[in-house]
């Protein structure tokens, strides 16, 4: 068989097979993400049927779903709702930060892996996946609970940090000089700067370079211009993710309407390629030497990400379901871990990184949606409903 026709036969299986797992998730009532990861495993190295050019669409069609999967979430909300999101969180995205990133630093340290491994891995724990976050939001059909606009605003925090903790990591892993680690931190701050003035001051200039009842010029601008944002921002080691999400806050009225109904389907197919990427990645036998310490440092940051997530939304005036749902919600890692752990280890720092990270990223994304899933259960909400003692109201926490 040829290389085209492979291709073509590779990735139509793959997708055939994940519409079939798809549907049986919806059947059962639970989100499609753990499935397509696992599905991912099968069809990676060292996987029961290892995918050969089809790995080459998944890689490309992993980075289209981050992409997509973020500019949908911005076209959700105004340059206001965000900047009032942004100044309402602050406190609690600095409370996120100290609280999820300190464990994964202890944690290197205890194995001996020394400072710089300490500062990834600490980033690796912090950040949450905006990629697998957005999945659970529409999945669950949250975009429009209470709850929404604060978990968003952590997101949206946690990314832009990272326009500054990368450039930062890179010049330790690769041990530049301060004036080096200095000019790359100065050129990522410029960036973004740039980004949010023209995504919340021109937001209107830029929704009139589409016409919004032309479907197939709306299509293929509102991508392109995403595409061509995130590009520049991942060129200048900011994250993609901000330059696509702030792409969907700069669109507005009808525009950015519209645009959200036509790219709903193609958002679709790559979030599925993307989860599917994250199990290609990973060969299953290195999963079991780091199995136990990955689960332990899981259990740790899934509890911590839940406990900074609940103090989040109270701290925004939400109920105490609607805390829980923000806590389990901000559990999952993904990207940016994933590049995190690439960036030291390509440099040769702590290369039992890589499987760790790996391993980790697979169970917090697994259990993530499970958790987010569980808020909703009726046992789950009994649990947590307040308790009357006399004539006083004890609020379960």
């Amino acid at each position: 068989m040829n290389e085209t026709a492979l291709l073509l036969f590779e990735v139509g299986a793959v997708l055939l097979g994940l519409s079939l797992l798809s549907r049986l998730a919806n059947r059962i009532g639970i989100s499609a993400i753990p499935l397509y990861l696992l599905a991912g495993l099968g069809f990676g190295a060292g996987g029961l049927v290892p995918l050969h050019e089809g790995a080459k669409y998944f890689e490309f069609g992993s980075e289209m779903g981050v992409i997509l999967l973020l500019v949908m979430l911005g076209l959700e909300y105004s340059p206001t709702e965000l900047l009032t999101t942004l100044k309402q969180s602050r406190v609690a995205g600095i409370f996120d930060a100290l609280l999820n990133a300190v464990p994964g630093a202890v944690f290197a340290l205890v194995l001996g892996w020394g400072p710089v491994a300490a500062v990834a891995l600490a980033g690796i724990t912090w950040v949450s996946s905006s990629g697998v976050v957005a999945r659970v939001l529409h999945d669950l059909r949250r975009l429009g609970n209470r709850e929404t606009p604060t978990i968003l605003s952590i997101l949206v925090i946690e990314d832009l940090a990272m326009a500054f903790y990368l450039p930062v990591l890179s010049a330790l892993v690769i041990g530049a000089g301060i004036v080096k680690g200095a000019t790359a931190l100065v050129i990522a701050v410029v960036a973004v700067f740039l980004i949010l003035v023209i995504a919340l001051r021109f937001g209107r200039v830029v929704s009139k370079l589409f016409v919004a009842t032309h479907p197939e010029s709306l299509v293929i601008g509102v991508l392109g211009l995403t595409m061509l944002v995130a590009g520049l921002a991942q060129q200048v080691q900011v994250s993609a993710a901000v330059g696509a999400f702030l792409v969907g806050i700069a669109l507005s009225g009808r525009v950015a309407h519209n645009a959200q109904q036509l790219l709903t389907p193609v958002r679709d197919l790559f979030a599925a390629v993307f989860f599917v990427f994250f199990g290609l990645s990973t060969n299953p036998a290195d999963i079991a030497p780091v199995l136990l310490p990955a689960a332990i440092l899981a259990i740790v940051t899934i509890a911590t990400k839940t406990f900074s997530g609940y103090r989040a939304a109270a701290s925004a005036g939400i109920g105490v379901p609607g805390r829980w749902r923000a806590g389990f919600t901000l559990t999952p890692r993904g990207e940016f871990s994933i590049v995190i752990a690439s960036l030291a280890v390509s440099a040769g720092i702590a290369p039992q990184l890589a499987p760790l990270t790996t391993t980790y990223v697979l169970l917090t994304v697994i259990i993530g949606p499970l958790l987010a899933r569980m808020a909703e259960a009726t046992w789950f909400r009994r649990a947590i409903a307040p308790r009357r003692t006399g004539d006083v109201t004890v609020d379960g926490l």
